[in-house]
């Protein structure tokens, strides 16, 4: 591997990440970068373990959508071990899917007939609170694809990916409260105008049917922006 060449790719890959507008499309480039960047990859995917549930996201090509849902059905293999690892400096590098029969005896033959030859996978994300856990996946058709050059490639990646991940999911929470308070005023406003309400009254009523009702008060202030009222 050209090094030189890697780091300038890298490089411009990091600007780029930091540059895309959403969380969807940064989950996009992270996986299109992965294909780009490391050696031996042939498809790359995010998979998301919150609690029982999986997600794949981005996922490069059909294979890697198919593998996590096998991993799920499963409730085993290689992503599953590095989702759980909690350790971001840790990187599961499986050389061949076929010889992995004893360490998952129900997901390694099952994607070994989808396709799979070997496999990478890295931490990329935790919320605890949610015990939500999240690692990049790349996968290769051919076995002994990934060497330790691989393996160093894909935890630059990686490390660059989280940054780039947690600041745009930062950023979309930040729009989300913004957006919600900005319906609440609405809402608000409407409760005061309507029923001659001052402010703190107005927000009273809105957190009261909340509770009351057990929904959301972003939904019941756009309930009342839709409809003119709580009833």
């Amino acid at each position: 591997m050209d090094w030189e060449r890697f780091a300038q790719k890298m490089a411009l890959m990091a600007r780029d990440l930091l540059a895309q507008d959403s969380v969807s499309s940064t989950l996009e480039r992270i996986t299109g970068s992965a294909t780009e960047l490391v050696e031996g990859c042939d498809a790359a995917g995010i998979l998301v373990i919150n609690g029982k549930t999986v997600e794949s996201l981005a996922p490069t090509e059909q294979l890697v959508a198919d593998s996590d849902l096998l991993q799920g059905r499963c409730g085993e293999g290689p992503c599953f071990d590095a989702a759980r690892d909690r350790r971001t400096d840790r990187v599961f590098r499986i050389g061949d899917l076929s010889d992995e029969r004893t360490h998952w005896p129900l997901y390694a033959p099952q994607a070994h007939a989808l396709g799979v030859g070997s496999m990478m996978g890295f931490l990329l994300f935790t919320e605890d609170e949610h015990e939500e856990l999240g690692a990049l996946n790349l996968y290769s058709r051919r076995p002994g694809a990934f060497s330790e050059r691989s393996e160093l490639a894909g935890w630059l990646l990686a490390s660059h990916a989280a940054v780039a991940l947690s600041s745009a999911r930062t950023h979309a929470q930040m729009e989300q409260a913004l957006s919600t308070r900005h319906v609440i005023g609405e809402a608000m406003g409407i409760l005061m105008g309507s029923l001659r309400l001052t402010e703190d009254q107005a927000f009273t009523a809105l957190r009261r049917y909340s509770q009351e009702h057990n929904i959301k008060l972003r939904d019941v202030a756009l309930r009342v922006c839709a409809v003119g009222t709580l009833s």
